[in-house]
């Protein structure tokens, strides 16, 4: 397997510490990228690094970055955006005061 490939659509790059060390098969590639989906069953593997030293095997995963919506307080209510609020709760939030976070 040459250093750095793709296997079932993640970049799996493999590193060997001594010419020695068996090379790695795609099968045991692929038991390790099972084994990432098995640690983290909501996340997007993106990479993988494999370090092979001898009998060890290092295992870094690239996760891709999760998507999450802003939560913030307005009004005494926890909202992510302000499309669901009716007409009073927009003058409302219009018409609030907006404190400035000082410098230093």
């Amino acid at each position: 397997m040459d250093n750095m490939t793709t296997v079932d659509g993640v970049k799996v790059q493999v590193n060997y510490a001594h010419e020695s060390d068996a090379p790695m098969t795609e099968p045991e590639v692929q038991a390790y990228i099972q084994r990432a989906y098995e640690k983290y069953p909501h996340g997007k593997l993106e990479s993988l690094v494999l370090d092979v030293d001898g009998e060890d095997v290092g295992i870094h995963y690239g996760l891709a970055p999760e998507k999450f919506d802003r939560i913030r307080r307005i009004t005494g209510y926890l909202v992510g955006t302000l499309d669901r609020f009716n007409d009073a709760k927009r003058a409302e939030e219009h018409d609030r005061v907006k404190h400035q976070v000082g410098c230093c």
